[in-house]
C-alpha cells in the first residue's frame, strides 16, 4: 500500500510537473545550559515548527536531516577546549559544510563577550543577542528585520 502512494506521489510530480515541497518553516532550538525564558510560544506564533535538542551531537544530526530556516543556539565558554572556544563552533562548521541557509540567532553571556567576539568574526552572519535577551529584538531578528 505505501509503495503504491510513493510511485503514485512520483508519478504526479514527474507527469504535472508540479513539486509541493514542505512550507512549513523549520527553527531548532539548542539549549545546552537554559536559565533563560522559553521562548517556544514566540517561535510558534511567528509560524514556526519548532524542535528543541538539549545536546550539540543531536543538533547536528538534525541540521543533516531537516534544514532549519532559523537556529537559535547558546554560545558556553568552554577553556578546556584545545582548538574551539565552545561547542557551537562545531555546529556552525556543519552548517557551512552542509551550505545551509539558516538564519542562526547565538545567545551569549555579556562577561564572555571577547571569547564571542572571536567567534563572531569567523562567523559574521550570526545574529548575537547578550542575555537578558530583548524579545522585540529576538522577534525582529527571527522576522528577519533589524531592531
Amino acid at each position: 500500500m505505501m509503495r503504491a502512494l510513493v510511485l503514485n506521489a512520483v508519478f504526479n510530480i514527474y507527469f504535472s510537473g508540479t513539486f509541493v515541497a514542505d512550507t512549513e518553516k523549520h527553527l531548532l532550538s539548542i539549549i545546552e545550559l537554559g536559565g533563560y525564558p522559553d521562548f517556544t510560544a514566540m517561535y510558534q506564533r511567528l509560524g514556526y515548527q519548532v524542535e528543541k535538542v538539549h545536546q550539540m551531537r543531536k543538533a547536528m544530526s538534525y541540521l543533516k536531516k531537516i534544514r532549519p530556516d532559523v537556529v537559535v543556539a547558546e554560545f558556553n565558554f568552554q577553556s578546556d577546549f584545545r582548538d574551539r572556544t565552545s561547542s557551537l563552533e562545531s555546529m556552525l562548521a556543519t552548517v557551512q559544510f552542509l551550505k545551509l541557509d539558516s538564519r542562526i540567532v547565538v545567545f551569549f553571556e555579556k562577561e564572555y563577550s571577547s571569547q564571542f567576539q572571536r567567534l563572531h568574526v569567523t562567523y559574521p552572519d550570526l545574529i548575537a543577542m547578550p542575555f537578558p535577551i530583548d524579545e522585540v529584538a529576538l522577534e525582529a531578528a527571527l522576522k528577519g528585520e533589524q531592531a
